[in-house]
């Protein structure tokens, strides 16, 4: 299974693409806004409106054999504590071995904007290379997580 943490999430058509052409059924979590898929394998999942109810909702049922779509760090860190594989948005893989780096720099950023209100956000905007990259990363992670529940 593939679950994207939906709202904000700039790769839903491309995480579509890979799971249709993997065959697995994907989960598009979201507080709502969204428009239902007409492909038989995309199920959309409506949580409660309020904070971090997607969130928990993935986290309460990805496991080994699954992979987890998020730009969302502690979601992931609770996701890889549990044996799913991640991907952010960019086609990073978060595992073990990176994801308490990753939430630490997390905490580090939210610190250094709260101190500088001037100092707030605006990154580059997605690009079709990003696109790519994120396709990549989602394709080898799942052919890892099948591996993984074809081992266990």
């Amino acid at each position: 299974m593939i679950y994207v943490d939906a709202d904000a999430c700039p790769v839903k058509a491309e995480a579509e693409a890979v799971a249709t052409r993997h065959r697995v059924p994907l989960a598009m979590v979201c507080n709502g806004g969204l428009r239902p898929s007409a492909n038989p394998l995309v199920e959309m999942v409506y949580v409660p409106d309020g904070p971090d109810e997607a969130d928990k909702w993935i986290a309460e049922r990805a496991g080994p054999g699954d992979v987890v779509v998020t730009g969302d760090i502690p979601l992931a860190a609770k996701c890889v504590e549990a044996g799913a594989r991640v991907v952010k948005h960019d086609g990073e893989p978060l595992t073990v071995a990176n994801v308490g780096q990753a939430l630490a720099t997390r905490d580090l950023m939210t610190d250094l904007r709260a101190a500088n209100p001037f100092r707030q956000g605006g990154g580059k905007a997605f690009s079709k290379a990003d696109r790519s990259r994120f396709r990549d990363g989602l394709d080898r992670a799942l052919r890892m997580a099948l591996g993984d529940a074809a081992k266990g």
